[in-house]
């Protein structure tokens, strides 16, 4: 019995959706539906769905950071192979090649039964040559899938709305960090890392912290991408305070900082950063 999750943030579609999908494909169990990114990411990682269907514009976590955060902590077994990601959007315009590839497909809203019906059809197909005994090629591996979601973080993303560019900021060159009555003027080129913390920012230098009320999201437009690099969905380092990146035999990567004692863990989604020259 395959299994599916449903990821959208308004209930009558979620209903819809669900319901197509039972109509076309009855074999198929819903093991969850979520109407946020966060749940997504949490049901995806706990019942290991054989399917996503991932709404694009969600509250809080878009449906491609929630691919992302999934994919990121998927464990690594050949045994439990990634979801077939199946973006739900309600624009055309977003590097459609990228989406017809066999890792990740896309419907439109409204849904319409026809187009949901290819879908089934693709990703039935999908599935039976994941089942059948060595023979995975053609069928995407968890690595396509990291280079498909870099493909369309770098062309921008799927969050916004038809036609529209990620907006341009100026580069930021000092942060304004409220303690109390006082604000603290952190300038960035002192920062060593940027760490996410729930509706805060954590600015790391080699004397303190800073807390920011902001998002790592609307801060990182105004950083200069040559010098600090995202290296997990919720943390931003400046490259020139790395010391070494250390890979073990799994493969992860771990930084550690010049003049300071953290260390800080690479996300397989960034960790092709990292490379000997």
């Amino acid at each position: 019995m395959p299994t599916a999750l449903i990821a959208e943030d308004e209930p009558l579609l979620a209903a819809n959706l669900q319901a197509e999908l039972q109509r076309l494909w009855p074999e198929l169990q819903i093991v969850a539906s979520v109407g946020h990114g966060e749940a997504a990411v949490q049901q995806a990682l706990a019942l290991a769905p054989d399917l996503l269907f991932l709404d694009i514009r969600m509250p809080g976590m878009t449906g491609l950071e929630a691919a992302q955060a999934i994919a990121e902590d998927w464990p690594d077994d050949e045994s439990n192979p990634f979801p077939l990601i199946v973006f739900v959007t309600a624009y055309d315009q977003y590097a459609l090649q990228a989406f017809e590839r066999a890792a990740v497909d896309y419907v439109l809203k409204p849904v319409l039964p026809e187009r949901l019906a290819q879908t089934c059809t693709r990703l039935q197909a999908a599935l039976a040559q994941r089942a059948q005994p060595q023979s995975q090629a053609g069928t995407p591996s968890l690595d396509d899938v990291m280079q498909q979601l870099r493909g369309l973080v770098a062309q921008g993303g799927v969050g916004t709305a038809a036609g529209a560019a990620p907006a341009q900021q100026g580069t930021l060159k000092v942060i304004q960090a409220g303690v109390g009555n006082a604000i603290h003027m952190v300038p960035v080129d002192e920062v060593l890392y940027f760490e996410a913390a729930d509706k805060y920012v954590r600015v790391i230098t080699a004397e303190r912290e800073h807390l920011i009320r902001t998002s790592l999201r609307e801060l990182q437009p105004q950083l200069d991408a040559n010098r600090f690099w995202q290296i997990h969905r919720g943390t931003i380092v400046r490259c020139d305070a790395i010391g070494t990146a250390l890979r073990d035999e799994a493969g992860k990567v771990t930084l550690t900082l010049r003049g300071h004692g953290d260390k800080l863990t690479v996300s397989r989604m960034y960790a092709h950063l990292f490379k000997a020259m």
